[in-house]
C-alpha cells in the first residue's frame, strides 16, 4: 500500500519557516529576523516595487546564532534577492549597509531600492556610534530604508557588562523600537522599515535574549499589517531622503529639534517640573505653523494652555 494523503496541515515541514507564503509556522526569534526580509520584499512586490535586500552586522550575544541562520537560509534570501554579507566588525558591516541607501544616486540601478538591515550586540553599537550618526544625518533611500537590530543584554547574561543601547540611538537621533514578542519582530520590523523610508532615519530595534531566544507560532501574511502614513504632516519640498550632493548643514536642517524645558537647572527637574517646551521645525508659511501648532494633540487636550509660534531664523551652527 502507497502512503496515504496526507491533509495539508499534517503535512509540516520545517523549511515552512521560510516557504509558507501565509498561515502561521513556528519560529524563534533568531528565525523571524531571518524571515522579516523575505515579508518586506513580499510586500514591496505586491505594492509594485522591485526591490533587494542586503544584510551585514557581527555576530554575538544574544544575537549570535543570526549570522548562522542566515547562511541556512541563504537558498530563501537569494529566491527574495536578499544579499547577506557578514562584516569584519561591527562599524564596517554598517558602513556597508550605508552604501546599501546608495544605489539610486548613481546611473544604472537594477532595483527601485534597496532594504537594509543591520545586526550586532550592544558593544558593537558602541563602536558604530559615528557611521550611525552620519548615515542617519544623510538619509535612507524613499525605497530602501534600514532597520538596526540591537541583542541587547540587560542582565549581562552572556555580556561582560550588562547594556542598554537606547541611550546611544537617542544620542545619534535614531527612533528604537522596542518588541516584546515573536510576533512582534515581523510586525514592528515591517513598521520599522516604513519609518525609515517616510522619515528618512535609520530605525533602531531592540531584541533582548528574553525574546529572540523565545519560539513562537505565528502569522507570516505579509499583508497583514496594516502600515498608516501620516497624512497630516507636510514634508519639506526636497523631502528627507538621501540625496547628492547633501552638504552637512542641509543635512542638519532636516532634523528637527524639539525638547522640554526644565523649571530647574536639571536633566530630571523631579517635582519641579517642566515650564513648557522648545520645537523648531520647518513650514512652508507661519500660517501653517500656527495650524500646526492649534491642532497639536497637548493644545487640543488642554496639556498646553498657550502656544506661542514665532518665525526663526538659524545662524549657528
Amino acid at each position: 500500500m502507497g502512503k496515504p494523503d496526507l491533509p495539508a496541515a499534517l503535512s509540516a515541514t520545517l523549511d515552512d519557516k521560510y516557504t509558507r507564503s501565509s498561515g502561521r509556522v513556528f519560529l524563534t526569534g533568531t528565525q523571524a529576523l531571518i524571515r522579516l526580509p523575505m515579508l518586506q520584499r513580499e510586500r514591496d512586490l505586491a505594492a509594485g516595487l522591485n526591490t533587494a535586500g542586503f544584510i551585514s552586522g557581527y555576530r554575538g550575544s544574544p544575537l549570535g546564532n543570526l549570522d548562522l541562520g542566515l547562511w541556512k537560509a541563504k537558498q530563501y534570501l537569494a529566491e527574495h534577492h536578499i544579499t547577506f554579507q557578514p562584516g569584519i566588525n561591527e562599524d564596517l558591516a554598517a558602513t556597508a549597509v550605508w552604501g546599501c541607501q546608495q544605489v539610486g544616486l548613481f546611473p544604472g540601478a537594477k532595483y527601485d531600492g534597496v532594504f537594509g538591515l543591520w545586526y550586532g550586540k550592544g558593544p558593537g553599537v558602541d563602536r558604530c556610534g559615528d557611521v550611525f550618526r552620519h548615515a542617519n544625518a544623510a538619509g535612507t533611500a524613499q525605497h530602501g530604508g534600514v532597520l538596526v537590530i540591537a541583542g541587547d543584554d540587560h542582565a549581562a547574561k552572556s555580556s561582560t557588562l550588562p547594556h542598554q543601547t537606547e541611550h546611544v540611538f537617542k544620542a545619534v537621533m535614531m527612533p528604537v523600537l522596542y518588541p516584546a514578542n515573536v510576533q512582534e519582530y515581523l510586525d514592528f520590523g515591517l513598521h520599522g522599515w516604513a519609518m525609515s523610508r517616510y522619515s528618512g532615519c535609520w530605525v533602531a530595534f531592540k531584541a533582548l535574549a528574553d525574546t529572540v531566544e523565545t519560539s513562537a507560532s505565528v502569522n507570516i501574511d505579509p499583508a497583514a499589517v496594516n502600515i498608516v502614513y501620516p497624512t497630516d504632516f507636510t514634508l519639506p519640498p526636497d523631502g528627507l531622503n538621501i540625496r547628492w550632493p547633501d552638504p552637512p548643514l542641509q543635512q542638519e536642517a532636516r532634523l528637527i529639534l524639539a525638547g522640554p524645558c526644565p523649571a530647574i537647572d536639571a536633566n530630571d527637574p523631579g517635582p519641579a517640573g517642566f515650564t513648557g517646551s522648545v520645537i523648531i521645525a520647518e513650514f512652508p508659511s507661519l500660517a501653517d505653523a500656527e495650524a500646526w501648532a492649534a491642532a497639536d494633540p497637548y493644545m487640543t487636550t488642554g496639556v498646553f494652555t498657550r502656544c506661542t509660534v514665532k518665525p526663526f531664523r538659524k545662524t549657528l551652527p
